[in-house]
């Protein structure tokens, strides 16, 4: 009786040790996923910054395309 009580509560044992055993290799199986892809994003976002001489030549641009409209403004306001 003693025996069967003990094989019967080693089992549950063993059972719920398995049940937690395999749930936690899924959650080290879903924390490989996302470090890849949390190390994809990285990679992506850290390749898409704007280069300073990229941002300069359009500060330039930008900077001589208001001048040319402050002339005309300019220009405009002086006529009678």
């Amino acid at each position: 009786m003693i025996n069967a009580l003990i094989g019967g509560f080693s089992a549950a044992v063993a059972f719920i040790l398995r049940v937690l055993w395999e749930g936690l290799r899924e959650l080290q199986r879903a924390d490989v996923e996302l470090t890849a892809k949390v190390s994809d994003m990285q990679l992506l976002v850290a390749g898409n910054y704007v280069k300073k001489d990229e941002l300069d030549g359009i500060i330039k641009a930008l900077f001589a395309k208001l001048d040319k409209i402050e002339d005309k403004l300019d220009k405009k306001v002086d006529r009678p």
